[in-house]
């Protein structure tokens, strides 16, 4: 692709490293961004640097959060005593739409996965299990997506906790085996996680 700017080329190229994007659709957005006001792309532009700059994890559950609390680990109406575990941002942002769960959430930071060089000490799960230690928690709910390295994930904090007086569940399989959480409608989503089973039961179907 030839350009007959280097400013527009380098816009491109930055843009098109965004997942989704290709060269010839980041050009078009390019092109967008140059024919609207100075101002629009000045907002952007700080938008973007502001995000950057200043997001942060929560303490607690390791969403994304303005503060180091996120809004829903600070929120009383919560019940504290269920945690469903999560692999990212996204499977909470899913859940949440569905309007069915009303516990907290942990955020894993992806799965167990050893062929990407990805083992248990990439991801939250000991913060997880410390929070588990602590005897407030009745209820843990797996929420990966249903995949080999999902289900990997979930044998070992089971392990982990197997000792401990929580429910460990997951969600039913509404959710069809290999897709992931973030992709499924919310009904079905929503329905998975109200008709949760036992986790030893996922265990023997499996």
């Amino acid at each position: 692709m030839e350009f007959s700017s280097k400013l527009i080329e380098k816009a491109v190229n930055e843009m098109a490293q965004l997942p989704g994007i290709g060269k010839r659709t980041a050009l078009r957005l390019v092109l967008h961004i140059l024919k609207q006001p100075k101002e629009q792309a000045t907002f952007l532009a700080q938008a973007l640097v502001n995000m950057r700059e200043e997001i942060k994890y929560c303490n607690s559950c390791h969403n994304i959060s303005d503060r180091e609390i996120c809004e829903i680990c600070s929120n009383s109406n919560r019940n504290h005593q269920i945690i469903c575990v999560v692999e990212d941002i996204r499977d909470v942002m899913a859940i949440e739409n569905t309007g069915q769960f009303r516990g907290i959430y942990h955020v894993l930071g992806g799965k167990i996965s050893p062929i990407d060089g990805v083992g248990p000490s990439q991801l939250t799960i000991n913060t997880l299990v410390e929070k588990a230690k602590l005897g407030q928690v009745t209820e843990i709910i797996f929420a990966l997506s249903s995949t080999m390295e999902g289900d990997t994930t979930n044998f070992y904090i089971y392990k982990q906790i197997a000792n401990l007086p929580i429910i460990v569940s997951t969600i039913a399989r509404g959710i069809a085996v290999g897709d992931e959480l973030e992709y499924a409608d919310e009904v079905t989503l929503g329905r998975s996680i109200l008709q949760r089973v036992p986790f030893e039961k996922s265990l023997k179907t499996n």
